[in-house]
């Protein structure tokens, strides 16, 4: 046990974070297609701190993109970024109290910041949202990632209703750091048909894994890919996509939206 407190400070951060990697595709039989990604290493950049930040391409942002961030917490390192660099709209999303306090006194001058103090989930209404164990920490979490007593009410809104209320017939990125919560979203976004080009999702249960919830990840990505994407960049356990459909799967998602007031 020395000697590992010896060795582990000598140890390059990069190679511990490709050895966290590895591991991780391998759990979820991603080995071919995460080395298959670093193909566009040369397109990828990465924006905010080493904790909150996301891998993305660097060509398909500009001006007038829409991003959607959920899931706040108190690192918005990323969503700042992107306003600074491509002068878009970022809209973001978090009930917690505690991020709500943060992101509206972060943002009180950033005018392309838009922020919503409601969830992400598959309904519109009130769910219970459970608090961590450490109370240090800020992430509370719809599913109970954590198993605890503890919670607080707070309101859902389902994503197509979002970007109906918003006028937005499409999105140009999604993140979603959403504490488990994030593969029934998936799932919606799917059945809603709801066009985005960079999808941006932590697989938050990778770091509570039972074999029940490592098959809803898999069955979530292998969703994903049927539908369109490509694996584009994995970092621990955040996970960027991109849409590579074709011209006509793509012209067909994007006029779904028209109609989702009709749902």
């Amino acid at each position: 046990m020395q000697i590992k407190r010896l060795i582990k400070p000598l140890i390059p951060r990069s190679a511990v974070n490709f050895v966290r990697t590895a591991t991780v595709a391998r759990r979820l039989g991603l080995l071919l297609p995460w080395l298959q990604s670093w193909k566009g290493s040369g397109r990828k950049i990465r924006f905010g701190t080493e904790y909150g930040g996301w891998t993305i391409p660097n060509d398909r942002l500009k001006s007038g993109s829409i991003c959607y961030c959920v899931g706040c917490g108190e690192d918005i390192s990323f969503d700042l970024e992107l306003i600074r660099r491509y002068s878009c709209a970022v809209y973001g999303f978090d009930p917690t109290p505690r991020s709500i306090e943060f992101v509206r006194h972060a943002t009180v001058d950033v005018p392309n910041y838009r922020f919503a103090d409601v969830g992400v989930w598959d309904r519109d209404g009130t769910v219970r949202f459970f608090a961590p164990r450490d109370s240090q920490h800020v992430s509370h979490s719809i599913t109970n990632l954590q198993s605890t007593d503890s919670y607080i009410e707070v309101p859902t809104r389902r994503l197509r209703d979002i970007l109906r209320d918003n006028n937005h017939a499409r999105l140009d990125l999604l993140k979603l750091d959403i504490e488990g919560a994030e593969n029934t979203v998936l799932r919606t976004i799917l059945d809603d048909q709801i066009p985005i080009d960079i999808l941006l999702v932590e697989f938050d249960e990778l770091g509570f894994p039972t074999p029940a919830r490592l098959a809803q990840i898999k069955e979530s990505i292998r969703a994903l890919f049927q539908h369109g994407y490509q694996l584009f960049n994995i970092a621990g356990s955040n996970f960027t996509f991109v849409f590579a459909g074709t011209t006509t799967d793509r012209a067909t998602m994007r006029v779904v939206p028209a109609v989702l007031a009709q749902k």
